[in-house]
């Protein structure tokens, strides 16, 4: 399966092994509760995954790489200990606590979060003195004494033998223990999630052209050569910073990321070009309906591969604005929760102080629980930023009276509100003109189609467009379908006739 599947999978088993029955005991028991065994190509996703899992069932998440521990840290230090057996003493080996454990119980105490993911990646590199206490451990979920928490499943990851030398491969014993998934890397996914995380545009459109260059491996001469996700995603944050900074990027940097010379020529190359559209077709000028006559006949004239990569720049400008108003949204709406408190309290300060606390120890909760994501950490920041310059902003106008206050704090979210809509409205702008372009410039093309498929399957474009509306993408929706429709008649139609 797909990383995307394996997520939805991990959930699944998450929400089941967490039931609880009317005495709010689990009701699958810890030794029936089979850990889960990811194995897959490093580098496809299999550790993003668990982040995001933790976050979206606001669960704790403690990671481990196994390749980093001995037995005594697992395990934990022996020590002696004096018992008594009917009157006699023995000295007897015991071990503290391990660090994994340990982990755990910190993470519990400091998030204030009780259940949670225990995420062990390499679990198959495990040393040979390891070796048998890990099989122990993913029976009964024990280290030495210790036992893991109730409440906390143990999710484990590892790479195929070729992939790397360290690898042990399991006996039947052990993978019977195991809930074993094999994931598969997976373009058409990963294109998803990076169209969605904003990766780098020419990166997208490489790859679009260039698909089997998204996972690539092989032996060569020289040694080991390949291209995994991650490089992929690594790359595109270091290329964004390097164009903030106006510095050249070339071979050497895009090497560092992409162990393989022919791909590495080959993006630096598309890169190149890829700036070059940029600057020959004036996207900005384009989603703000200044298309020249120019630009219209040179993409008609174009070749499929640059019609590609200029309706992906395209896209990809707009699906950028599209999720900067659709998060400023829910930034409003989470505003709107803390307004609606200051609204009923009695005392405006007192009620913006709490709110501000309440958020600031929210982020470090659900830090310390490895649960907050970058976006939403964000977010709960910028809520933050707004109580704050709220109460400052009343401080300096001197405003005492509780009615008072309350009016000016409506009236300071009323120019959020309005900074939100201008931003929609530009936006919406934006669309129409790339339909109008779309429509002159490719004359009923496949490049509507890969369009209006593109705004259909982005979460934020989706959210848009339910939000604000779109005539032109409901138009061509609709047109669309209605081909398609009549290609399939047409098609069953063929099929009767030869029949």
């Amino acid at each position: 399966m797909n990383i995307l599947q394996a997520k939805e999978y991990i959930k699944d088993s998450i929400n089941i092994y967490l039931k609880k029955d009317e005495f709010g005991d689990y009701r699958i028991p810890v030794v029936r509760q089979r850990p889960i065994f990811l194995i897959g190509a490093p580098g496809i996703g299999k550790t993003a995954i668990m982040e995001q899992i933790a976050e979206e069932l606001g669960i704790a998440l403690v990671s481990y790489s196994m390749t980093h521990h001995t037995r005594q840290s697992a395990l934990g230090l022996p020590y002696i200990k004096t018992k008594k057996y009917k009157d006699e003493s023995y000295d007897i080996s015991e071990y503290t606590m391990s660090e994994i454990i340990a982990s755990i119980y910190e993470t519990m105490e400091e998030s204030g979060v009780s259940e949670g993911i225990l995420f062990l990646d390499e679990i198959n590199c495990v040393s040979e003195t390891l070796a048998p206490s890990m099989l122990l451990f993913l029976q009964y979920k024990v280290f030495g004494k210790h036992k893991i928490p109730e409440g906390w499943i143990i999710v484990t990851a590892g790479n195929p033998p070729e992939y790397n030398k360290s690898v042990r491969e399991f006996d039947v014993v052990t993978l019977d223990r195991l809930k074993v998934i094999n994931v598969e890397p997976d373009y058409k996914t990963w294109k998803e999630y990076g169209v969605e995380k904003g990766l780098h545009n020419a990166i997208l459109n490489f790859l679009e052209l260039k698909k089997d260059y998204f996972y690539h491996m092989e032996t060569t001469a020289s040694g080991r050569s390949y291209v995994t996700a991650r490089g992929w995603e690594d790359l595109s944050e270091i290329i964004s910073m390097y164009e903030e900074d106006s510095k050249k990027v070339d071979e050497t940097l895009v090497g560092q990321y992409l162990r393989n010379e022919l791909i590495v020529k080959e993006f630096c190359a598309y890169y190149d070009l890829y700036n070059k559209y940029k600057n020959d077709y004036r996207i900005d000028d384009i989603l703000a309906g200044k298309a020249t006559d120019t630009a219209i006949s040179k993409a008609k004239a174009a070749e499929f591969d640059e019609r590609l990569s200029l309706l992906g720049m395209l896209i990809d400008k707009l699906l950028s604005n599209m999720k900067e108003v659709v998060t400023f949204s829910d930034y409003l709406t989470e505003l709107m929760k803390d307004l609606e408190a200051v609204k009923i309290a009695k005392d405006t300060f007192r009620a913006l102080n709490e709110l501000i606390e309440k958020r600031k120890s929210t982020i470090i909760k659900l830090e310390k629980a490895n649960s907050l994501s970058a976006s939403k950490k964000k977010m709960l920041k910028k809520v933050i930023v707004y109580l704050e310059n709220t109460k400052k902003g009343l401080i300096s106008e001197n405003i005492i009276n509780e009615e008072e206050a309350y009016r000016y704090i409506k009236k300071f979210f009323a120019l959020e509100v309005e900074q939100m809509k201008d931003k929609a409205e530009n936006t919406s702008s934006s669309l129409h003109n790339l339909f109008e372009f779309v429509e002159k410039a490719f004359e009923g093309g496949n490049e509507m189609l890969i369009l209006v498929t593109e705004l259909t399957v982005n979460k934020y474009s989706s959210r848009y467009i339910t939000m604000f509306g779109s005539e032109d993408y409901h138009k061509n929706n609709k047109l669309l379908m209605v081909s398609e429709r009549q290609a399939e008649m047409k098609n069953d139609i063929e099929k009767l006739m030869n029949n």
